[in-house]
């Protein structure tokens, strides 16, 4: 580290040596790593930029349409960028997507039926899926259980991976499964996100004994980390979140789906209503940003990445549990940190917070954040709110108390919101 900015990170944060040491040893043992991910970033940097120029993407496509949004070019063009990216046959993105779970369930709702079930394939799936799917207590509000959609669900081995069996046997047993979800990222579980090899492998499964059952991946915090994305080994589906990794920071709000045209356009049709889908939906003016935010995607997420690595190796070093470790292979941007503490837990992510340009001065604090069973904490000092493609750490509060750090538009925020989280320990 410059000694002009451990003079100035004393300064302002009253930090110590050992602090400063302890980064130095971590950069070192992870430079490796880092310059790996370099030539990631600049193949799909190329892609991305492939895609832009083979739909001759100009300012006219930067529009600002209003009412129905009929005829909006700048949206239905994104739609074939994105589409090119994924190497799909059609895609749908909108900044009308709430969120990433609201994307995921449109696909879900969108390609199943009553009588239908849906096979999980990874265990439980993100929490905020628990009220989609039907699989909490109390009010049933609507979920894909009320409507007549059966649940299966196959935990995965006791070393994380999914069982390869228990899915052949689910899947020559129950005619009735429709769709398999696969989870690529951790959620709030303790596994190493899938690589896209896994992804392979279930998807060649599945077809092998039902042609027909849909392949639908979740995956947020997972594009751009590979050269590869899960439609690009055969799945049918993606979906995920514009505020996460392919946003790029910019993106203000939304989410896309992208895999092949009959399960796009049904999901479409849940996202506004049959017949009409993604023919319309004005975008007001976002489209700009969309935009510029794909294109810088690819830089941004191996920020994150590397980010990621070096909090894997300063908390190892510190004596924490983390997984993964520094040095594996990688299929998202989290990070997790297991405290076995709860205030340890819940003092790291108010240093994240204090390490943040918006909200420096807010302490976080756990809370019944909807859509979760467990009160969770949520660091997120962003300029997007709730962007976890920029720098953010959250939990939720229950044994045996992990911290899932992810995003981090630049390195450098990276590592002073590390030595606040640490410093605050």
């Amino acid at each position: 580290m410059l000694d002009i900015t451990k003079d100035l990170l004393m300064k302002e944060y009253k930090l110590n040596d050992n602090i400063f040491n302890l980064f130095d040893k971590a950069l070192e043992d992870i430079k490796m790593q880092c310059q790996e991910l370099d030539s990631i970033k600049e193949f799909n940097q190329l892609k991305v930029i492939n895609a832009f120029q083979q739909e001759r993407i100009s300012e006219s496509h930067f529009t600002n349409s209003s009412g129905y949004g009929y005829g909006d070019i700048g949206r239905d063009t994104l739609d074939a960028v994105y589409a090119r990216i994924f190497n799909t046959e059609s895609a749908l993105v909108r900044p009308h997507f709430v969120n990433g779970t609201h994307a995921i369930t449109a696909a879900l709702f969108g390609n199943l039926r009553p009588g239908d079930t849906m096979l999980a394939v990874c265990g439980k799936p993100y929490d905020t899926l628990d009220n989609v799917i039907g699989i909490t207590d109390g009010e049933d509000i609507g979920s894909l259980k009320n409507f007549g959609v059966k649940y299966k669900q196959i935990d995965l081995t006791s070393k994380g991976e999914v069982d390869f069996e228990k899915v052949r046997k689910a899947l020559e047993e129950d005619k009735s499964i429709k769709l398999v979800h696969i989870q690529r990222s951790t959620g709030y579980g303790w596994r190493k996100a899938l690589q896209i090899s896994d992804i392979k492998e279930i998807n060649e499964l599945v077809k092998s004994i039902s042609p027909e059952v849909i392949t639908f991946v979740d995956n947020c915090y997972g594009e751009f980390v590979d050269t590869l994305e899960p439609t690009d080994v055969g799945v049918d589906l993606v979906a995920g979140s514009l505020i996460k990794n392919i946003g790029g920071g910019i993106a203000p709000t939304g989410g896309y789906i992208a895999g092949k045209k009959q399960y796009v356009d049904n999901a479409a049709y849940r996202l506004t209503v049959p017949g009409i889908g993604g023919e319309c939906g004005s975008t007001f003016g976002v489209m700009r940003q969309l935009y510029q935010g794909l294109f810088l995607a690819p830089h941004i997420t191996m920020e994150a990445v590397k980010g990621a690595i070096l909090c894997s190796r300063v908390m190892e070093l510190l004596g924490f549990e983390v997984l993964p470790a520094y040095n594996d292979k990688r299929s998202d941007i989290i990070q997790a940190i297991k405290f076995n503490d709860k205030e340890k837990l819940i003092n790291f992510c108010k240093g994240i917070q204090k390490g943040s340009p918006i909200d420096s001065f807010v302490e976080c604090e756990p809370w019944d954040m909807p859509g979760y069973k467990d009160q969770v904490i949520m660091a997120a000092g962003a300029f997007v709110q709730g962007a976890s493609i920029e720098l953010s750490c959250d939990a939720p509060i229950r044994e045996p108390y992990i911290a899932y750090l992810q995003g981090g538009l630049t390195f450098e925020h990276v590592k002073i919101g590390l030595i606040k989280a640490i410093n605050n320990l």
